[in-house]
């Protein structure tokens, strides 16, 4: 099987989770998409063959001009699971239909705001898998 980071390019990784997700996020969010802190960024995170677990990151990068404040990321991880413009869900969908039938994505959450940064927080995607 090909390696998961060889699947999940920086170029697949932005065509699944394109730059416009995030106008459309503050958008429905605040009626304005100039209004948000952050740009949003998939990312790879690894792969653990030991807890056959992929993780991949939303990274939240600051606005010039902005503030990424911990208070503010601190709860986006549960918005993040259920809003429609961020779809998680499809996001898992996609990652299936990506890895085919070598693996089989069994479940998903996501983790809590880490901080990499002052201008970088990153909410984490985990996922369960198993071979098919």
């Amino acid at each position: 099987m090909t390696q998961p980071e060889q699947l999940f390019t920086p170029t697949v990784l932005q065509a699944m989770f394109p730059p416009e997700r995030t106008y459309d996020f503050f958008e429905a969010l605040f009626g304005d998409a100039n209004e948000g802190a952050y740009d949003i960024a998939l990312s790879f995170g690894g792969y653990d063959a030991g807890k056959q677990t992929l993780t991949f990151l939303l990274n939240l990068h600051e606005r010039p001009g902005r503030c990424l404040a911990c208070n503010l990321t601190s709860g986006l991880p549960e918005v993040f699971s259920r809003h429609p413009v961020i779809n998680i869900k499809g996001l898992v969908e996609e990652i299936q239909e990506i890895l085919r039938k070598a693996m089989v994505c069994e479940s998903w959450r996501v983790g809590r705001t880490i901080q990499k940064g002052r201008s970088l927080h990153c909410i984490p995607l985990l996922i369960q898998v198993r071979p098919q």
